[in-house]
């Protein structure tokens, strides 16, 4: 009888029906995996959530959360550096003929960016690399998001590298694009990071 009573809120409900735990387990598993788990093991995580807070070890979620968090900081400062040097090199098209000092101040600061951004972008790559191939996100089967995704890191780090050749060219003063060609190149990274966040959050496949 007094299981009967527990079971009706709480633990109670979970120890009372010897399947539901083991369905909270695995649902478990698979949400940390980045997996898509059955209906009938999503419909245990609001249990899980509400009435086992603490139950599950921290040794994996707590280090994984870590890992994550500065994850997502170092590629945010990546694509914020990505944003804003196209728009320097916007600049550039822009110049008067004869303005040697602004020319070059504005070449200082793309290298400077430039140099900061690909400081940044080690580390977003790394800690990347450590959820995919450390914790398992986006491993397995049912998981073709993550391999649409590294295409859109791959498309990242290709940009990342154009940019530092178009600055060499501009530098060596050997390249004329108007700025108009310039603000177009600068909505690459967008479209790259609206598609990253898309099959990160929405997991469409």
């Amino acid at each position: 009888a007094g299981v009967t009573q527990a079971g009706s809120s709480g633990l109670g409900a979970i120890f009372a029906r010897p399947n539901a735990f083991a369905r909270v387990e695995q649902a478990t598993q698979w949400f940390h995996a980045g997996h898509h788990a059955p209906r009938a093991h999503r419909r245990s995580l609001p249990t899980l959530r509400l009435s086992m807070q603490g139950a599950i070890p921290s040794d994996y979620t707590a280090p994984m959360l870590w890992v994550k968090a500065f994850h997502i900081v170092f590629v945010t400062s990546w694509f914020a550096g990505l944003f804003y040097l196209p728009r320097i090199y916007v600049n550039l098209a822009m110049v008067e003929p004869g303005s040697v000092a602004e020319r070059n101040r504005l070449l200082l600061m793309a290298r400077k960016l430039l140099r900061f951004t690909t400081v940044l972008a080690v580390p977003a790559l790394v800690l990347g690399v450590w959820l995919w191939l450390g914790y398992g996100i986006g491993r397995g089967p049912g998981n073709g998001w993550m391999h649409a995704k590294l295409a859109v890191v791959v498309l990242v780090i290709g940009y990342h590298h154009g940019c530092s050749v178009l600055l060499k060219k501009l530098e060596a003063n050997t390249l004329h694009r108007s700025h108009v060609w310039f603000r177009w190149f600068n909505e690459v990274p967008v479209v790259l990071l609206l598609a990253a966040v898309i099959l990160v959050i929405v997991k469409p496949f």
